[in-house]
């Protein structure tokens, strides 16, 4: 089924170096869906599927949600693949001074927000790292949600910054972006804002490599980091991505991410027709398919 989702655009923002992870959300317009395509394992997200609104005799049906990979241009793109590891299926992101992502549109309104669950296991640091520093800002590990709100707000470089994107690409930049990260030095739930744009967001989980070597399992409350985060309550959320990114440090990095789940609070009343299927149903679980449903 096709999605009406706001897309945002990141590509144009690295387009003008606004920061290395902005492009996180473009619907990837102007960029590549299919780079580098005999080395990507894409389809691992294709098969998982969602909760929809009941039919008319009230049985839910489900609906693809499709994790699509998107390469920059003038970026080398991060290798992403299905993989089994520890017994746990999982997706193995692995950078060679590149930076690309996979992604998901989808739409979940600001009432309905609830718990984010994910895990990841990283080997080892990203030598140079420091996401303080635009030049050095890297990580080995990124959960990246993307969020609708009212540009009206926007600074004046924020808002030149949209207008920009927006020429450039034809989408504008994404009102607010909160990253799960893995930092260097930063204390874990400290919150480091971007150096060129404030509308970006890093929520530390983990920093140093104390912790390394294992499998850290997550759940989040969405409402709450992004409030950490910004200060304010979200909007509607459009977007999710991973990242495994070292082309700012031209290093090697390698994460393995595991399930990730969006579950969204219970309502007591079914959401009016108009609305998309997304956004009415209960629960919302975009989870990475197994192996064994790639092509």
């Amino acid at each position: 089924m096709t999605l009406p989702v706001f897309e945002f655009s990141l590509n144009a923002l690295r387009v003008v170096g606004v920061a290395c992870c902005l492009p996180l959300f473009v619907g990837c317009a102007g960029m590549e869906t299919s780079a580098d395509s005999g080395s990507q394992d894409v389809n691992w997200a294709s098969a998982s599927t969602v909760n929809s609104d009941p039919d008319s005799n009230g049985i839910e049906t489900a609906a693809t949600v499709k994790w699509v990979h998107c390469a920059f241009p003038g970026k080398k793109s991060t290798r992403y693949r299905a993989v089994r590891l520890d017994g746990r299926d999982a997706v193995l992101g692995e950078s060679d001074s590149s930076a690309s992502m996979l992604r998901q549109n989808l739409r979940i309104e600001p009432a309905s927000l609830g718990k984010l669950s994910f895990s990841w296991k990283v080997p080892k640091m990203i030598s140079g790292a420091d996401m303080t520093q635009r030049d050095s800002d890297d990580s080995p590990v990124r959960v990246v949600l993307a969020f609708e709100g009212d540009r009206s707000k926007f600074s004046a470089k924020n808002a030149m910054l949209s207008e920009l994107a927006l020429a450039l690409t034809g989408e504008p930049l994404p009102y607010a972006t909160l990253m799960y990260v893995w930092g260097t030095h930063s204390a874990p739930e400290s919150v480091i804002i971007n150096t060129r744009t404030d509308r970006i967001r890093k929520l530390v989980l983990e920093s140093g490599s104390g912790r390394l070597n294992r499998w850290l399992d997550y759940e989040r409350d969405v409402r709450a980091d992004y409030e950490k985060a910004f200060g304010e309550a979200p909007g509607a959320l459009v977007g999710i991505a991973i990242m495994t990114d070292s082309d700012n440090t031209r290093q090697q990095a390698k994460a393995w991410y595991g399930p990730v789940n969006l579950m969204k609070k219970p309502r007591d009343v079914i959401a009016a027709p108009a609305m998309t299927a997304v956004s009415a149903k209960v629960s919302q679980a975009p989870e990475f398919a197994p192996p064994s449903l790639q092509d």
